[in-house]
């Protein structure tokens, strides 16, 4: 069994579905502060399998032991974390407790339990500003110009001081790039919380009327058109480089680093133009200063991922685009819970694990892909 932390989560949903569609069993576990149970009930109906959830937090030691007991676990997928950049200057705190902290105490219960073998979910904002483009795994970490960045390095460095100190240990740090997209199915995709803080989300609201006008953050960077380029990478093909580095970590010891990215960048007005064509629709937008801490241009060399893992980004950016305004479009609301969703997810109490954990099987119900969901 492998246990998914934050599970429920935007990218974390979409690794699950393909762990559960290679037939493994799966324990997620997650907060639910920034995602939802319906997702996990959409990836069992397009799974056809149920999973197992278990709604808690990585903090919690006590819960962490509960779970190593009780369930066969035999390595982790870690997710769970918070990620928006804005809201970890404004509250640093909350970001290094749950990232850093979190992750401490996670792989404490991992050791203490015997499982060794771990998957981090990373970010390429641990380079900082690049020399140079594309970014290799050779180069170096810079300095993260903000508390999230900061929170994934020194996840990062803990995870390569504990592989380097006790042997047991099979690590993989991957580093995204930028996920976008949704499946294509468009029952799961990003659901962010208040006004979304990454750009596509941003576009598809915007173009459906949930936001009135796009900001394009700088038109002056030395870049071919003035505004940023970045490596837009399908989540898709994100979900399943998580699988091909957990086999991986069957046979290698010790933390290793792969980057997930598609190897090419693009501009974001380039984007913009490519989703008025795939969509027939004028997006409105302004060109507004840059923002502090962004970089003018961020790309992958994803070669030693394709050497080592076997794995190579399948999706480009039309299709990226594509199941992103799908997602929105077949859901303009989110994942909001409605009674007749709410009637769809039968609980099953279980036995306490320990003090006040509550076990619940997400279970799928026929005729529950109409309920709202959102990028």
């Amino acid at each position: 069994m492998i246990l998914v932390t934050g599970g429920a989560g935007y990218i974390g949903s979409h690794a699950v579905l393909e762990l559960l569609l290679a037939g493994h069993d799966v324990l997620v576990l997650d907060n639910l502060c920034n995602s939802s149970r319906i997702a996990l009930q959409r990836v069992e109906q397009l799974a056809g399998r149920t999973l197992h959830f278990v709604k808690g937090d990585i903090r919690r030691r006590a819960q962490l032991d509960a779970l190593f007991a009780q369930y066969p676990i035999e390595a982790v997928l870690h997710f769970a974390g918070l990620k928006a950049v804005g809201e970890s200057v404004r509250h640093p705190l909350n970001y290094y407790d749950n990232n850093v902290g979190g992750s401490l105490t996670l792989c404490q219960a991992m050791a203490d339990a015997g499982v060794f073998r771990l998957v981090f979910s990373s970010s390429a904002t641990v380079y900082g500003t690049p020399a140079t483009v594309p970014i290799n795994e050779q180069a170096a970490t810079g300095l993260p110009t903000n508390p999230y960045g900061q929170s994934k390095l020194m996840v990062e460095n803990l995870l390569r001081d504990l592989a380097n100190a006790d042997p047991r240990w099979s690590i993989a740090l991957l580093r995204y790039f930028n996920p976008i997209g949704a499946h294509e199915s468009g029952l799961i995709g990003e659901d962010p919380c208040g006004i979304p803080n990454n750009l596509l989300p941003y576009i598809t609201q915007v173009a459906i009327g949930r936001l009135e006008q796009l900001n394009v953050y700088g038109a002056d960077y030395p870049t071919p058109d003035g505004t940023g380029i970045r490596d837009y990478i399908h989540v898709v093909d994100l979900a399943k480089g998580h699988l091909l580095a957990l086999e991986k970590l069957r046979q290698v010891k010790g933390a290793h680093i792969w980057n997930l990215g598609t190897g090419q960048g693009h501009s974001v007005l380039e984007l913009i133009r490519v989703f008025e064509e795939i969509t027939q629709t004028r997006l409105p937008y302004r060109l507004a200063p840059r923002r502090e801490g962004d970089i003018a241009a961020c790309w992958a060399d994803p070669t030693k991922a394709e050497r080592e893992l076997g794995w190579k980004a399948e999706r480009g950016l039309t299709a990226m685009i594509a199941d992103a305004w799908r997602w929105q479009v077949q859901n303009p609301s989110g994942y909001r819970v409605t009674d007749r969703v709410k009637e769809s997810i039968k609980r099953i109490p279980a036995s306490p694990i320990s003090g006040n954990i509550q076990r619940e099987a997400v279970m799928t119900r026929t005729g529950t892909s109409s309920a709202n969901a959102l990028l």
